[in-house]
């Protein structure tokens, strides 16, 4: 499969633009992501319609605790990744050589309409380097009304991500951190894009943020504070998941402390309506109305909604986040 949003150069290398690397690629060889690859001046996509994994996920696990809580959804992925980050937790299929296979279109669709799936959710490596099947199967989906969701590093240029929107229902951004090093250092990239994709994306379609708070590196006062003034500017009803940190990959450093999330957590909501701690048991990620404390979501109870009529709660009127 050619590949979209690249461009030809003097001999025989190409640039490719879908993302803000945008490299250029001599013949014979791909980009930084693994699965774009020169063929004699053609840019082609390596992992078009190649299934690594494939599974039936709550939508919470996503993580999106706003979009059709208690809902199940259809989760694939493929391979190969943009960023590289020390403590990748999918390196095994983002960073290495990985069994695919391929599954016919109209069995995509079966399987996102079985078991109680909401939709299709590109998840597991990084989704947006697969841009050629996720715009066309977002496209085949969206006709056959089922929600598409993206779980993405947010590492794409806006003239695809702008082309791509219109067919999202959600998305979950990675937002590593707030400091421009963090992302040089640790994942290989820059902080910027990101957060223009946030910006682009926000209005457009329902969207939540993931940082994994890894102690030390990114889990200061300032920087939480910073990171949850940030997203406030732009609107303070998004949901932020604040992700406990385990040791993987080429990152060895002790895991995140409780206390250094519930810390996070606390500084977070000074500014932000909704903040969750990710990747820990026993927590309380109930959903309650920023403004009164009414529970709106029992998440003990498979994302029961209670408390909001018409998108409001139904103790005070306070407009909720939360599509349903």
């Amino acid at each position: 499969m050619e590949c979209m949003y690249y461009e030809k150069m003097e001999d025989n290398l190409v640039r490719c633009l879908l993302c803000p690397h945008r490299c250029i690629i001599k013949d014979g060889n791909t980009g930084i992501c693994r699965v774009r690859k020169n063929v004699e001046g053609t840019l082609i996509s390596l992992n078009y319609g190649k299934i690594t994994s494939y599974a039936y996920d709550p939508i919470e696990k996503k993580p999106l605790y706003h979009f059709y809580p208690g809902s199940n959804i259809l989760s694939i992925g493929s391979f190969g990744c943009n960023l590289a980050c020390d403590f990748c937790q999918n390196w095994e299929i983002a960073h290495e050589e990985s069994l695919t296979m391929e599954i016919e279109d109209e069995d995509v669709i079966i399987l996102g309409r079985a078991r109680g799936s909401i939709g299709i959710a590109y998840t597991y490596n990084e989704p947006t380097i697969s841009y050629e099947y996720v715009y066309h199967m977002a496209k085949l989906a969206r006709r056959e009304g089922l929600k598409n969701v993206l779980v993405t590093n947010g590492y794409i240029n806006e003239e695809p991500l702008e082309r791509l929107l219109p067919h999202i229902d959600a998305m979950n951004i990675d937002l590593k951190a707030i400091r421009d090093d963090y992302y040089k250092t640790i994942c290989k990239g820059s902080l910027e894009p990101v957060l223009k994709t946030i910006q682009q994306a926000v209005g457009k379609t329902h969207v939540e943020i993931t940082t994994l708070i890894v102690e030390g590196k990114n889990s200061s006062h300032e920087e939480i504070e910073e990171l949850a003034k940030w997203i406030s500017s732009i609107d303070k009803s998004i949901p932020l998941h604040l992700s406990k940190y385990f040791p993987a990959y080429k990152m060895k450093l002790p895991e995140t402390t409780y206390d250094t999330l519930v810390k996070a957590k606390k500084i977070a909501r000074e500014y932000l309506d909704y903040v969750y701690i990710g990747n820990v048991w026993g927590v309380d990620n109930n959903s309650y109305c920023p403004n009164c404390m009414n529970q709106i979501v029992n998440r003990y109870d498979k994302g029961e909604i209670k408390g909001i009529e018409g998108g409001q709660c139904t103790k005070c009127g306070q407009k909720i986040n939360i599509v349903y």
